[in-house]
C-alpha cells in the first residue's frame, strides 16, 4: 500500500538570472516499510524532493499525496499538525534543543501533543532504550557525542508515531563507526517495526543498507532499483 504517492512533481526557483529546476516531473510511490535511499550529486534535486514530501516547501506543480492529503493545500495551521502527527525528520545538523537532556528532547514532541504523562514516560525511556541510550537519560546535547546525539535525533522522530520517518544526510557529519551503529539501529527498527525510512544522501554505507535505491540527476529520477 502507497503511503506517499508524488505527481509530475515540480519545483522552480526564479531568484537567479536563469530559471532553476531543482525537480522537474517526478513521479514516485513509496509503501509502507520501505528502507530507501535517494541518491545524486550536489544540486541534484534530493533534499528539494524531500522537502516537499515533509511539507517544508510547496512545489511549483503537481502534488505530493499522504494519507489521502494533498500537501501543498492543507493551510499553515493544519500542515504543522499533519506533520506532527504523520512524519518524523532526522536532520543532519542533529537541530536538538541544547538547555534540554536526551529525554526532554525526545519527549518534546509528545508534549505538543498533549501526551499522558505516565506514557510519555515510558515510550520515551523505551525510545531511547532501543537506540542504545537507556543510560544517557539526563545527559544534554553537548555531554553526547555526535553519534549519539543523532540517535536522540532518531528516538525523537519516532516519538509520535509517524508514518515514516524522512532523514536528510544523517550520517554526514558522523564517524565510520557512528555511522555503522546508526544505520544498524534504523534498519532494525524497520524491520522489526516496519518503520518506513527514506533518506537523501551521499554517503555509499547507506546505499550500501538500502533495498531500494532512486538515483536523481538533474531534477529527474534516473533510475530506481530494487522495488520492494
Amino acid at each position: 500500500m502507497s503511503i506517499i504517492q508524488i505527481k509530475n512533481l515540480t519545483k522552480t526557483y526564479h531568484d537567479t538570472e536563469v530559471p532553476v529546476h531543482a525537480v522537474n516531473g517526478i513521479d514516485l510511490n513509496f509503501e509502507e516499510g520501505e528502507f530507501t535511499a535517494i541518491v545524486g550529486p550536489s544540486g541534484c534535486g534530493k533534499t528539494t524532493l524531500m522537502n516537499m514530501i515533509g511539507g517544508l516547501e510547496k512545489p511549483t506543480s503537481g502534488k505530493v499525496l499522504i494519507g489521502g492529503s494533498v500537501m501543498s493545500e492543507l493551510s499553515s495551521g493544519n500542515l504543522i499538525d499533519f506533520r506532527l502527527k504523520n512524519i518524523g525528520f532526522v536532520f543532519q545538523a542533529y537541530n536538538l534543543i541544547p538547555v534540554l537532556t536526551a529525554k526532554e528532547n525526545v519527549e518534546f514532541i509528545m508534549q505538543l501533543q498533549n501526551w499522558d504523562r505516565k506514557k510519555m514516560d515510558e515510550r520515551t525511556i523505551a525510545l531511547l532504550e532501543s537506540v542504545g541510550l537507556g543510560d544517557k537519560l539526563n545527559s544534554k546535547p553537548n555531554q553526547l557525542s555526535g553519534g549519539q546525539q543523532q540517535r536522540v535525533a532518531v528516538a525523537r522522530a519516532l516519538a509520535s508515531k509517524p508514518k515514516f520517518i524522512l532523514a536528510d544526510e544523517p550520517t554526514a557529519n558522523l564517524d565510520s563507526k557512528a555511522t555503522t551503529q546508526l544505520l544498524d539501529i534504523m534498519e532494525k527498527l524497520n524491520k522489526e517495526e516496519n518503520i518506513t525510512f527514506i533518506f537523501a544522501t551521499h554517503d555509499q554505507r547507506v546505499m550500501d543498507k538500502a533495498r531500494r535505491v532512486i538515483t536523481l540527476d538533474d531534477g529527474k529520477v534516473i533510475s530506481d532499483t530494487g522495488k520492494l
